[in-house]
Order: C-alpha cells, then sequence, then structure tokens
C-alpha cells in the first residue's frame, strides 16, 4: 500500500497509539477509522491521545483510564488526557510542570510501537514523536506542513470526507482497505438515568437538538432564526426543543429560546449527557460543528447549515441528512468573526421545510 516502506508489518503489532487531540468534530470524524482498527487488530493495546476536554467521547467520568474495555469506555485500551489549554494559561506554574511530567511518563511508560497521527498539526505529530513509538504514520499533506517531518511513514490522503481520508490513513496501517464499522459511544447508567429525569421535566414528549453555536462567528446561524424555527415546529409539528449551548455560548441560547416563545428550552452539560440527549432526539439542526456531527454519528436524522467550509469535506455523513447552504459562501476556514452574509439568505422557513421533510421520513 502507498506509503509503507521498511520493516513494520500490521500482524506485528501490539501496541498502537492514535493521536487525535481536538476538537469535538474532528475527533468524532476520527472515531469510524480507529473502530476500524479496532476491527483490524482485535488483540493490540489501542491508546488514544486527546484533550481532557474531550475526553468524554472516548470514556465517561466514572470509568478508569485504563484496562480491561467497556461499555464506559468502548473503544480505546488506555486514554491518555492533556489539558493542553489548561497549561497554556499557567506555564509558570510547577503545578502545571508535575502535570505535563505525568501526563508524558504515563504515555511514554506504555512503550506504543506505532503512533498514527490524524490531526496533523505540529502539536500532535511532536506528541506522537514524543510516546517514544519508533514508526510514525501521518498524512503525506498535513495541516500544518512541518508536521510530516515526524512521520516515518506519510500515506497519501484518498476520499472527499474526511471520514474517508482518516480510514484511508488507517488502512495504510493495517496494510489492507479497511471498511467503516459502527462507533460506539460511552455509556454511563447513572448519566441515563438523570439525563431521564430531566427530559420528564418536558413531559418526556419527543424533542429536537439545536445548536446555534459554531467555532467561529461565519459559521453561526443566527440565534434568533433558531428560536424561530422552534417556535414553528412547536406549532406544526408538536415537538419541543433543547437549545444545546457550550462555555461562552450563553448568549446565543438566551437569544435562542427567548425568541422561541416557549418552545424551547436551553440546555448545558457533559459531553456524556449530550450523547444521551443526541439519541434520544428526533433530529438535530446545527451548523459544521461538534453537535451536528455527533448527532450524525449516532445516526439521527440532521439538517446542516452551512457557510463557509465545504460539506462535502466536513458535512453530516452515513445519516438522513438535509444540508442547506448558499452556493455564493466562500470555502475558506479562515476564523472570521463577522457573520457570512450569503449564508444569512438561509430563512428559517428553508430550515422548518428541511426539518419537516426528514421528520416525515422518520416517522416512516
Amino acid at each position: 500500500m502507498e506509503g509503507q516502506t521498511g520493516s513494520t508489518s500490521a500482524s506485528r503489532i501490539r501496541r498502537l497509539l492514535v493521536v487525535r487531540l481536538s476538537a469535538m468534530g474532528d475527533v468524532i470524524h476520527t472515531l469510524p477509522a480507529v473502530a476500524a482498527l479496532r476491527e483490524a487488530f482485535p488483540e493490540t493495546m489501542i491508546g488514544w491521545a486527546i484533550e481532557e476536554r474531550w475526553a468524554e467521547l472516548l470514556c465517561t467520568r466514572s470509568a478508569r483510564p485504563g484496562g480491561a474495555r467497556s461499555p464506559r469506555r468502548p473503544l480505546a485500551d488506555r486514554v491518555h488526557t492533556f489539558n493542553l489549554r489548561g497549561w497554556r494559561r499557567s506555564l509558570l506554574s510547577a503545578r502545571t510542570w508535575e502535570q505535563i511530567r505525568t501526563s508524558f511518563g504515563d504515555l511514554q511508560a506504555e512503550n506504543y510501537e506505532v503512533a498514527v497521527d490524524f490531526q496533523g498539526a505540529i502539536r500532535s505529530a511532536l506528541l506522537a514523536s514524543w510516546s517514544g513509538a519508533p514508526t510514525i504514520f501521518g498524512f503525506a499533506e498535513p495541516r500544518e506542513n512541518l508536521a510530516s517531518l515526524f512521520y516515518t511513514r506519510q500515506v497519501q490522503a484518498r476520499g472527499t470526507h474526511v471520514i474517508e481520508q482518516n480510514l484511508s490513513l488507517a488502512s495504510a496501517v493495517a496494510w489492507r482497505a479497511l471498511s467503516l464499522p459502527p462507533v460506539a459511544f460511552p455509556q454511563d447508567e447513572l448519566v441515563q438515568y438523570n439525563c431521564q429525569r430531566a427530559l420528564q421535566a418536558l413531559g418526556g414528549a419527543d424533542y429536537l437538538i439545536l445548536n446555534p453555536g459554531a467555532g467561529w462567528g461565519a459559521k453561526q446561524w443566527p440565534a434568533e432564526r433558531y428560536g424561530q424555527v422552534a417556535k414553528r415546529l412547536s406549532e406544526g409539528a408538536g415537538l419541543k426543543s433543547l437549545i444545546n449551548f457550550g462555555p461562552g455560548e450563553e448568549d446565543l441560547a438566551r437569544a435562542a429560546e427567548a425568541a422561541s416563545g416557549g418552545a424551547a428550552v436551553a440546555s448545558s452539560g457533559s459531553l456524556s449527557e449530550l450523547i444521551v440527549l443526541t439519541r434520544r432526539a428526533r433530529l438535530v439542526i446545527g451548523g459544521d460543528t461538534g453537535p451536528l456531527h455527533l448527532g450524525a454519528a449516532l445516526r439521527i436524522p440532521v439538517v446542516g447549515i452551512f457557510g463557509p467550509t465545504n460539506p462535502a469535506r466536513n458535512g453530516p455523513f452515513g445519516t438522513r441528512s438535509i444540508v442547506l447552504r448558499n452556493p455564493l459562501s466562500p470555502i475558506t476556514h479562515v476564523r472570521r468573526k463577522e457573520a457570512d452574509e450569503a449564508m444569512l439568505e438561509i430563512t428559517p422557513e428553508d430550515v422548518i421545510q428541511a426539518a419537516l421533510k426528514l421528520l416525515k421520513v422518520s416517522r416512516g
């Protein structure tokens, strides 16, 4: 297979490290490729290096970071967490440096034979190198060009969607073409019980999840319009809405909730709780952001509202979906705070009609 040289053989891989540190949507887009590696190497010990704030996508808070796999940590044998954002804020702290030494010491103690950098950034390539793995796989054209200097195996990405590209990297590691298996997310009985109690407060009705936030301003559709969509879908389909929001998105959630006229309730919790709530939702509506991709990964129908990013590469994958995008929106990953004017041409009525179409198919 292209990109393979040297003596490393897939059949001899006993300890394999996956590096995908962030962010939420990117980790979710990596899960299918790692699930394929799990199937290809059922006896291999697979570790995953990830930023602490996204670790609940791999294991619940109640799960141990290593040991026998379970529903609380279904995919990785060992989860290595790194608080990179927190460390940057307190680099002069002795406690920070103690945490760094402990985290990297634990990583190196696993004696990984192969590391696979799905992120393609300098920091992820460095971490793969610092793991001590003698063989490091990465994309031949990574997101940050200098990352490739750390790879001993460079693989040409294949496929249009990033999930397909990640699978091509996994296939290079396995020395054979892999297929995409189902992805198992962590499950915790207590979290499920607590979420069920919260949903009973809504009357136990079917509901939608709306996600007005996004990584930067140009990817955000106006929060008030999400509220208008919630109001109309409550009137027309009898469905309440949960407005999901994360840190720093409180104002967006309040604006959407106010515009809904009581049809939507703002909700913020842990990633584990979001997984449970999304799994039970009838539909997810949002922009190009992690919660939308979580819905797609859980095979929930989704309406994607896209602006400056390319849905062919980053859009919903593997579920019933409708993507709304104005062709006049530029394709760029420049993190502009200003709204994408072309994206603003997408109306609440456009979103409502897309949602009703998917809900009708869902009811069958």
